[in-house]
């Protein structure tokens, strides 16, 4: 391959979903050939405008304001200007100040180590790179507190319950908020979490849901569970019901509705899988007498369709089959 092999690509055959490739191949030729995945991934930095809005904060809320009381720095504009006047020292002096500045960065983050940066890493913590994307792709890749995508702000996984709590790294208590929302939020919220957890193993006696399973247990975590329904309008029909007593969806708290979600897409994928027949769901619920619910406590139904299990209908979706009994 030669370099007019890389000038067709990058003229004709490139395609684009993000800068990322003319920005690595431009690292790669800067570099004379090679570049390491520190360098490439500081070229993307440089070009990083959500990394640049968090560092402008940090600036901010932090170095900007202890030197300004030092008396060292001053505000100037959108930016800050040194009260130390440098037309007074001579450029050997100028390059010591700078090589003090470089040695004290050295000194720190040898002394830190990786620790150096976790308030960076604090959403990243163990997580694998798959359920990171799982959570940000759930989240339409975007903050699911003030909905900014992910091009305008970095986004980061936090723990709805934050680990110091007793939450959890699963997928119900993960969430995609950016690093403003997170930073906000933090860790230290002053719920009663033991008070949390022990609501969410609240039982109601005589509720059939919570003295037992009615069938086998398909699928599960820690905030629902699911089971084939008693009376199903098809075959398959599902039941996704909270762990907790809470009598219908409205009752529901936001990390509990997110278990029942992650278990009909679960549920869902599994009834395709074993039944190629299905072409489609109902997916629905009953909250209160009076709208047909007859065991109250929430619970969400899935049911599958295949072609010609219903009477097809006329001018909406039939939520189940006219005569059949169910929850």
């Amino acid at each position: 391959m030669n370099g007019l092999d890389l000038l067709d690509f990058l003229l004709t055959r490139m395609r684009m979903s993000h800068v990322y490739q003319p920005v690595m191949l431009k690292a790669l030729i800067q570099g004379n050939g090679r570049a390491s995945l520190r360098e490439i991934s500081a070229a993307f930095l440089a070009l990083d405008q959500a990394q640049l809005d968090y560092y402008e904060e940090i600036i901010k809320r932090m170095p900007g304001p202890v030197l300004t009381r030092h008396g060292l720095v001053e505000r100037d504009g959108d930016g800050y200007r040194l009260k130390v006047d440098l037309e007074t020292l001579t450029e050997d002096e100028r390059a010591e100040l700078v090589a003090i500045c470089d040695a004290k960065v050295e000194e720190y983050l040898r002394r830190r180590g990786d620790r150096a940066y976790d308030h960076r890493r604090t959403a990243l913590g163990d997580l694998s790179g798959t359920v990171r994307y799982e959570v940000l792709k759930r989240a339409g890749f975007r903050c699911e507190l003030c909905g900014s995508p992910a091009d305008e702000k970095a986004l980061e996984v936090d723990h709805i319950l934050p680990r110091k709590h007793g939450g959890r790294d699963l997928l119900e208590n993960l969430q995609a908020l950016c690093w403003q929302c997170n930073a906000n939020k933090g860790d230290r919220d002053a719920t009663d979490f033991r008070a949390v957890r022990g609501g969410l193993q609240a039982k109601a006696e005589g509720c059939i849901f919570c003295e037992s399973s009615p069938g086998p247990i398909i699928a599960a975590n820690s905030l629902a569970i699911s089971f084939r329904d008693a009376f199903p309008v098809t075959r398959l029909h599902t039941l996704i019901v909270p762990r907790r007593h809470a009598a219908t969806w409205f009752d529901l708290t936001d990390p509990e509705r997110r278990a029942i979600s992650i278990l009909l897409d679960e549920l869902r994928k599994g009834i395709l899988e074993q039944d190629r027949t299905v072409l489609g769901f109902n997916v629905g619920m009953n909250c209160g007498e009076v709208a047909g619910q007859t065991v109250h406590h929430a619970h969400v139904h899935l049911i599958p369709r295949r072609r010609g299990d219903v009477e097809e209908p006329r001018g909406g979706v039939r939520g189940v089959i006219p005569g059949k009994q169910s929850y």
